[in-house]
C-alpha cells in the first residue's frame, strides 16, 4: 500500500522507469522522508508492466522517441503535467529534465516557489553520444545556462562531477553516490536456464548496452579466451543488434549470452551468478572519464571480483578496497589474458571476495541516504 501523506514530491526522469535504480532508491528514501511521491517517466513501445512500488508511477506517451523532437515533446507534456498537479517538492534528474521542471515551478508559483532538488546522474555535456556533436552540445549547454546557475539545492553521483558544476557555475553541490542498497547472497539465478553449464564461469556485463562500454571488444576476446567461460550482457541498448550479429559473425554465439532487458528487482540474481564483473568503459568524454557506473557498484554488493578500466573513480574503489583488478587496454587478446590470469588464480579471487565483503558493508544506499535526506530537509526548509 502506498502511503499517504500530506507533502507530495514529483520525480521526473526520461526513461521508462523499468530498470533505473537510483530513482527507485531516492524515491523510497523521499517515501521515508514523509513524502507522498509520483515518479514521472514515459512510455516506450516494449515497456514491461512495472511492480509494485512504494510510490506512484506516470509514464508520459509520447509520439517521438529520440533526438531533439522528443525531447521538446517530453519537456513540453513534463511541463504541463506538472502545470496540473500539486507539489510540495520537484526532484529533476539531469539536464534532459530540468527546463520543464525550471519553468512549471516558475509559472505556477512565480512569488514563492516551491523547493527544487536537482539530481546531476553524469556530467550531462560530457556523454559520449555527443562527443563531436558541437551545435546539438552547444544548445545543450545553452540551456543548462540558463537553468543551473540558479538551482539552490544540487547532488551529483561523485566527487569528480560536483566538482565539474561547482566549478562552471559556482553551486554549493553535495556527493550522493550510487550505491544499492544492502544485498544477500543469496538467490542467484539458475545459469542452466541461460544454457550455460554447471562448471562453466560466468563473465557479466550488466547495464546499458551502448557505444564505448568495451563490448564489442569483450566479445571477440571470447575467440582467445581460454578458460571454459561464458560472457553474459544483461541489458540492452543503442548497439544490441550489432552485438549479437557480432558474436554470430565471429562463430561466438555459444561465449556469448544477451539476456535483454532484466528488471533491477530481478537483476541481483543475475549478478550472484557471475564470477566476474566488467565495467571496461572507454576514456573518451568527460563523463565516461569520471564515471562511477551502477553495474560497478552492483558487483561489489554481490561479492563478484571486478575487472575495470583505470579510471579515476572506479580506480579510487578499486585500489582502497583491493576488490579487483584493471585492463591495461581494450585489445581483445589483451583482455583475454586478463580474464584468463584473474579467473585461474584462486588465492587472489579468495582475497577480493573477502575484501569485497567490507566494501558492500560500506559502500551501501543505507549509509548515502542519509546525506539524501539531510539535503531534502534543507531544501523543504528553504
Amino acid at each position: 500500500m502506498i502511503p499517504q501523506s500530506s507533502k507530495t514530491a514529483i520525480v521526473s526522469v526520461t526513461n521508462d522507469l523499468t530498470t533505473d535504480q537510483r530513482v527507485d532508491r531516492t524515491c523510497n528514501t523521499l517515501v521515508k522522508a514523509g513524502y507522498e511521491v509520483v515518479l514521472v517517466g514515459r512510455r516506450v513501445r516494449n515497456s514491461k508492466v512495472l511492480s509494485p512500488r512504494s510510490y506512484r508511477t506516470h509514464r508520459l506517451r509520447l509520439l517521438f522517441d529520440k533526438g531533439i523532437l522528443f525531447y521538446a515533446e517530453y519537456n513540453i507534456s513534463l511541463f504541463f503535467f506538472l502545470l496540473f498537479r500539486p507539489y510540495d517538492l520537484l526532484v529533476s534528474n539531469d539536464l534532459d529534465t530540468l527546463p520543464a521542471c525550471c519553468m512549471a515551478n516558475l509559472v505556477k508559483h512565480p512569488f514563492t516557489r516551491r523547493p527544487h532538488l536537482h539530481d546531476c546522474h553524469e556530467y550531462f555535456r560530457g556523454v559520449p553520444e555527443l562527443v563531436g556533436r558541437k551545435r546539438v552540445t552547444k544548445a545543450w549547454k545553452w540551456l543548462e545556462d540558463r537553468f543551473f546557475p540558479h538551482l539552490r539545492n544540487v547532488v551529483a553521483v561523485n566527487r569528480s562531477v560536483a566538482d565539474l558544476y561547482s566549478a562552471e557555475y559556482g553551486n554549493t553541490i553535495a556527493v550522493v553516490r550510487n550505491v544499492p542498497y544492502r544485498k544477500t547472497m543469496e538467490g542467484a539465478f539458475d545459469k542452466t536456464k541461460l544454457n550455460i553449464g554447471r562448471q562453466q564461469k560466468v563473465i557479466l556485463y550488466q547495464g546499458a548496452v551502448n557505444v564505448d562500454r568495451g563490448l564489442e571488444e569483450a566479445i571477440l576476446a571470447m575467440k582467445y579466451l581460454e578458460t571454459d567461460a561464458v560472457l553474459v550482457i544483461a541489458g540492452i541498448g543503442d548497439i544490441s543488434v550489432a552485438l549479437a550479429a557480432l558474436a554470430a559473425s565471429n562463430g561466438l554465439t555459444e561465449k556469448v549470452c544477451f539476456t535483454g532487458q532484466i528488471p533491477f528487482g530481478e537483476l541481483h540474481s543475475y549478478t550472484l551468478m557471475a564470477d566476474l564483473g566488467l565495467s571496461i568503459e572507454k576514456d573518451v568524454s568527460i563523463n565516461y572519464h569520471f564515471c562511477l557506473p551502477n553495474k560497478f557498484l552492483d558487483y561489489i554488493q554481490a561479492n563478484v571480483p571486478v575487472l575495470v578500466s583505470p579510471l579515476p573513480e572506479m580506480k579510487l574503489i578499486v585500489d582502497r578496497y583491493r576488490i579487483g583488478e584493471f585492463i591495461e587496454n581494450h585489445d581483445p587478446a589483451t583482455l583475454a589474458a586478463k580474464m584468463d590470469s584473474m579467473l585461474g588464480n584462486a588465492a587472489n579471487l579468495a582475497l577480493y571476495k573477502q575484501n569485497l565483503a567490507v566494501a558492500a558493508a560500506e559502500l551501501c544506499w543505507e549509509n548515502e541516504e542519509i546525506i539524501l535526506i539531510k539535503t531534502i530537509e534543507m531544501t523543504s526548509d528553504e
